[in-house]
């Protein structure tokens, strides 16, 4: 059994303790709160009393301009963490913290979304070479490291240096679901979308496009491009060159039980390319949606991780780069400029 704790008990902390008690091998055994509140969990109100139950690791879902004290703190203590999403706010913190925690070994980043099983899937396919090296990614749907989290993860490229480009617009948009649910009466507001370039020095190219609330707003299209030497991904759909004179299009299949007269129940079953599996749910029968399932195996890779019997889920370094060209894309767009992205400590 691996154990683990949080800090914080906001929205983010509760998909962590809800998923790990459906979870075999793996048990949360607290969370650390300054307000006393009933959760199936125990409620720590100090990090003292919750690391006297001697948790394998910390989970930290504290507000960004927290978590790198927190960080610190918990390494200090040799205590491995999984941190939330950014791991500091701003270019100088992400520097900061690196210098005092980087060598540690200690530290991961909670970045979940190439877990999501049709990112899983994509990138699967990408890695098998179905449409030659990659060489351009464009993502529209989730923003800042997320987004370049997956463009660095489908082009296979490492923490380089790269110029940003970025601009901004702004135009009406209605909004009709937020994260607290339908808005009644829907509302048409000026929404902003930031659209950058990331072209890597070690080679590949990124696009990133971004609407405000384009995680909720189902008005709006999410869409991914992987471009390779011989071929491309769109969304679920593969072109690809398999021999001289012979261009074939391949659908990528996501098969959901729960349909028609599939009484199975509604559940994520596989994802397929032509008769390849890219993807099995590793939890049918748990009735999740795909952030549950990615934050789920993220846990779980962490544990193995922490007991020696996996690889790091998501290192530091990484987590801070794609924050350091996150915070390049918002700062090429606020100054109408391009933003190098120079060599870090962190490379």
């Amino acid at each position: 059994m691996t154990t683990f704790a949080i800090v914080g008990s906001g929205w983010r902390a509760e998909y962590f303790w809800r998923l790990a008690a459906a979870l075999d091998g793996l048990e949360c055994v607290g969370v650390v709160s300054r307000r006393a509140r009933e959760l199936p969990v125990p409620v720590f109100p100090s990090l003292d009393e919750c690391l006297a139950a001697k948790p394998d690791f910390m989970v930290t879902a504290t507000p960004w301009g927290v978590t790198p004290s927190l960080v610190a703190d918990l390494v200090e203590r040799r205590v491995p963490v999984l941190a939330e999403t950014p791991p500091a706010p701003d270019l100088d913190g992400l520097r900061a913290l690196w210098h005092g925690v980087g060598a540690s070994g200690l530290v991961q980043v909670a970045e979940q979304y190439t877990r999501m099983p049709a990112h899983a899937a994509r990138l699967a396919l990408v890695r098998s070479g179905a449409i030659g090296d990659p060489t351009r990614v464009d993502v529209s749907s989730t923003h800042q490291y997320h987004a370049v989290s997956l463009i660095r993860a489908l082009l296979g490229t490492g923490r380089g240096p790269a110029e940003v480009r970025a601009v901004r617009t702004t135009a009406p948009l209605a909004d009709p679901i937020t994260r607290a649910g339908w808005t009644d009466p829907v509302e048409v507001k000026q929404a902003t979308t930031t659209i950058a370039t990331v072209a890597f020095d070690d080679g590949g190219f990124g696009l990133y496009d971004f609407t405000d609330n384009q995680w909720h707003n189902q008005l709006l299209m999410r869409r991914l491009l992987v471009r390779g030497t011989t071929g491309e991904l769109r969304d679920q759909e593969v072109v690809r060159l398999v021999a001289d004179r012979t261009i074939v299009r391949t659908e990528v299949v996501r098969r959901q039980t729960g349909y028609d007269l599939d009484l199975d129940g509604f559940d994520t079953d596989h994802i397929t390319f032509g008769s390849d599996v890219l993807y099995r749910n590793p939890y049918q029968g748990r009735r999740w949606n795909d952030e549950e399932i990615a934050i789920a195996t993220l846990l779980e890779d962490t544990a193995a991780w922490v007991s020696g019997g996996g690889p790091e889920p998501y290192p530091l370094a990484d987590g801070i780069h794609d924050h350091r060209v996150a915070l390049a894309v918002e700062e090429a767009a606020d100054g109408g400029a391009a933003v190098r992205v120079d060599v870090e400590p962190w490379r």
